[in-house]
């Protein structure tokens, strides 16, 4: 019997160890694009409401997450240690993103299809990211779970499990956006001290989250239309119930237009 991809993508939920978790996506998002998997509508399945995790990293707060000066090796694998963070968490986003959100009554059979390719793709992405910044790591000599890390994106994700717009407007057009802000300046300091192969690393995700971000504007302009609710306005109220930090400066406003964000969509919730 053909296995359900909502079945396929929990058990990539339930994966702890890192390396096998993007194995799994991977292998998961290469069987939806040939067909060997299918939405199961009548899906009747549990979600877990945190996803598996290592026993490394230890969890802190934000604020003791260690920051250290990119003009050493181990300051640049503190920052490669924390983008790893970032796009393990990321690849459990987008499958879950899938399941929980695939059978929303917004998407009808035709956006359904298109919702769950564009989000296991998007999973398949931060996995192969994921990898890539893992080999780094052993290159300077660290491996994913020798830092301590923080538990914010998860802790975004729970506070949006019970509404599409919630969700799409936070992980991918506040979480992932800023990263469009933020990476340029580490690619530069990177290349600055001479970390070429990292730097190379970031241009590559840097570059593939533009289209993160684009196809959460483009469905959250599907399901606002299919709310009968304006986009923008839908976005600037969701932020400022489900992102109490709000949005900071400084931007990149040329990435964020070429993902579908013009400056009049999140200008007003800049600090």
């Amino acid at each position: 019997m053909t296995q359900s991809l909502q079945d396929a993508a929990v058990s990539v939920l339930l994966t702890p160890d890192p390396a096998a978790k993007a194995a799994r996506a991977r292998e998961i998002a290469s069987a939806w694009r040939s067909g060997a998997l299918i939405h199961a509508p009548a899906w009747r399945g549990t979600l877990p409401e945190r996803p598996a995790r290592p026993e490394r990293p230890h969890l802190v707060p934000p604020a003791r997450v260690p920051r250290r000066r990119l003009n050493s090796e181990a300051g640049r694998a503190a920052l490669l240690h924390a983008v790893a963070h970032i796009e393990f968490n990321a690849i459990d986003l987008a499958f879950d993103m899938a399941v929980r959100f695939g059978g929303a009554p917004e998407l009808d059979d035709a956006a359904r299809s298109a919702f769950l390719t564009d989000w296991i793709s998007v999973g398949d992405d931060e996995a192969r990211h994921f990898a890539m910044v893992s080999d780094r790591l052993s290159e300077l000599g660290m491996a994913y779970g020798d830092l301590d890390a923080h538990d914010g994106l998860w802790s975004a994700a729970m506070a949006t499990s019970d509404d599409i717009a919630a969700r799409l407007a936070i992980a991918p057009l506040v979480l992932e956006a800023r990263g469009l802000d933020v990476t340029p300046g580490m690619i530069e300091r990177l290349q600055s001290a001479g970390d070429h192969a990292s730097a190379d690393i970031l241009t590559v995700i840097y570059n593939e989250e533009i289209g993160h971000v684009a196809a959460g504007r483009r469905w959250l302009d599907h399901v606002c239309a299919q709310r009968g609710q304006n986009p923008r306005e839908a976005f600037h109220r969701l932020v400022r119930e489900r992102f109490p930090g709000g949005l900071k400066l400084p931007v990149n406003a040329l990435a964020r237009t070429e993902a579908g964000l013009e400056p009049d969509f999140y200008e007003a919730l800049l600090p």
